[in-house]
């Protein structure tokens, strides 16, 4: 009898000052959302590198794709604001051609940056009644944002300095892994289970640095 009152204290001491076992399973369902939901994502390593270590709840389809909008619309504002600063400061070592594609791709990307906030803003404020309409305009948005990403570097026609070019190809990334998360979404709420194919936007312009 001595023993087994032992046996048990010493697993309820092991239990008590082993807070990862607890940690782990409080973890694992939003983990497996995470890896479930970046999985067939255009860019899946992104997906997962840009959401792990993102604040706030990730234990639904809505949580997800508001997710993956800030971070989208955070890495569009970054670049929206390095491309006005260059406007300022380092057009003038451009050609004209140049300067004429960097005051078209500031804007873009300016734009870019209004359709994200709109869609995230649909997206916090979704009611049942009004669901696929408000999902209709979010996956509008964000494609607009997109095919901003994409027209501002074809206005370069293959001259875009490295680090303009890196920058709005990693805005072209993470709000392509937006997209897919809500259609995603919008297919959560409509009962379909399987996922949907990958964003099949993936412009010219991007290929050569997959």
């Amino acid at each position: 009898m001595q023993l087994q009152i032992s046996l048990s204290m010493l697993l309820l001491s092991f239990f008590l000052t082993s807070p990862t076992l607890f940690t782990t399973a409080a973890q694992s369902k939003p983990q497996d959302l995470l890896r479930s939901s970046c999985v067939h994502s255009r860019y899946p390593r992104l997906c997962l590198r840009t959401l792990s270590h993102y604040p706030g709840p990730a234990n639904t389809p809505l949580d997800m794709a508001r997710a993956a909008l800030r971070v989208s619309l955070a890495h569009t504002r970054r670049t929206s604001k390095f491309l006005h600063t260059l406007s300022k400061g380092g057009a003038a070592a451009m050609s004209k051609r140049q300067r004429s594609a960097l005051r078209d791709c500031t804007e873009q990307i300016s734009d870019s940056v209004d359709q994200l906030r709109r869609s995230l803003d649909e997206l916090q404020h979704l009611r049942a009644e009004t669901f696929r309409w408000q999902m209709s305009n979010a996956q509008t948005w964000v494609s607009a944002a997109l095919t901003d990403g994409d027209t501002c570097l074809d206005g370069f026609a293959g001259n875009a300095r490295p680090d303009l070019k890196r920058r709005v190809t990693d805005v072209a990334r993470v709000t392509s892994n937006a997209l897919y998360m809500i259609n995603r979404l919008g297919q959560s709420r409509t009962g379909k289970s399987k996922p949907r194919p990958k964003p099949k936007h993936r412009p010219d312009s991007l290929k050569e640095l997959n």
